[in-house]
């Protein structure tokens, strides 16, 4: 560390930091509260306990502090992936502070991420899918929409966060395509399937013959205040339409994206189109979701095995 640069207070530089996540980076305003979230709470740690005087600085910040705090996160039972988000987060701070100077050495980066097993994402088997998409069969406008929210993130595997920024003009009928804005305020092209257009376009006329709102104006997918549908009330739909169909699965919009991955794997898609579909920057995301149902397996088993 420049010895210059070590008595710096940390808490600014964080702030800093987090502002050029959003400016810099395109980071979406959540999760860059989820970063704030973590270096404050990394600050704290190493905060005399009722002395506001002395900030937290750099010099204060070491390989031992690292572990140790890392050792306070795992005495509160802390899952292992949080803990490595966290870890992830200091080496980012960190190299943001290198790469302008104020540090020279990353101290997060002697600290090894705890090890994590790879977890299966939580999905539906089609026929539960079919079962949760066909539960949605009222005629009302909420209905309409709702079963458009479904048909739309499962045909497509976009994130939630993708289904509920999207704009009726993002809609390319005549191509059937999405442009989506995903992480980092990135545009991607996705196809969409006939069946979620269908319900698109149905929705969108029911609510042009109730409100006059125009089928190709604003968001997507509206609330009973005409304004944007969120995140939260799509899983806060989603978790009372499984309900209803019963579904005792526990179930999150991300679970359709999981599933719409799934489903496209098992039937012999391509990983790297999946990822490309999907938004990943990495195939080692995508490849999570290439665990195969005992059913496939035992077909693939079946036919392809000499001695059964």
């Amino acid at each position: 560390m420049s010895k210059d640069h070590g008595a710096y207070p940390a808490k600014p530089l964080a702030d800093a930091f987090v502002e050029s996540l959003a400016s810099e980076k395109g980071y979406s305003p959540n999760t860059c509260r989820a970063y704030s979230a973590d270096l404050k709470e990394f600050l704290a740690f190493l905060s005399p306990p009722d002395d506001t005087e002395h900030p937290v600085c750099l010099d204060d910040i070491s390989v031992i502090a690292i572990r140790g705090y890392l050792a306070f996160l795992h005495k509160k039972k802390m899952d292992k992936s949080t803990v490595s988000r966290k870890l992830s987060v200091l080496r980012s701070f960190f190299r943001y502070l290198e790469k302008r100077g104020i540090m020279t050495g990353n101290p997060a980066r002697a600290v090894l991420s705890p090890k994590i097993g790879r977890k299966i994402p939580a999905f539906l088997s089609v026929d539960d899918m079919f079962r949760l998409l066909d539960a949605s069969t009222g005629d009302t406008l909420l209905d309409l929409r709702n079963r458009a929210i479904f048909e739309t993130i499962y045909s497509t595997g976009i994130r939630v966060s993708e289904a509920a920024g999207l704009d009726a003009a993002h809609v390319e009928t005549d191509e059937r395509v999405f442009r989506v804005y995903g992480k980092g305020a990135k545009e991607r092209v996705v196809p969409v399937g006939k069946k979620a257009l269908a319900s698109i376009a149905a929705y969108r006329t029911r609510l042009f013959e109730e409100t006059g709102i125009g089928v190709e104006e604003g968001p997507l997918f509206l609330n009973k205040n005409r304004g944007r549908l969120t995140t939260r009330s799509m899983d806060r739909i989603l978790k009372q339409t499984a309900l209803r169909c019963g579904l005792t699965v526990s179930l999150s919009p991300h679970a359709l994206r999981h599933s719409f991955a799934t489903h496209m794997l098992d039937a012999g898609a391509d990983l790297r189109t999946v990822q490309e579909i999907l938004g990943h920057k990495s195939l080692s995301t995508t490849q999570k979701y290439t665990h195969v149902s005992m059913d496939k397996l035992m077909e693939v088993y079946d036919h392809a095995h000499p001695r059964k």
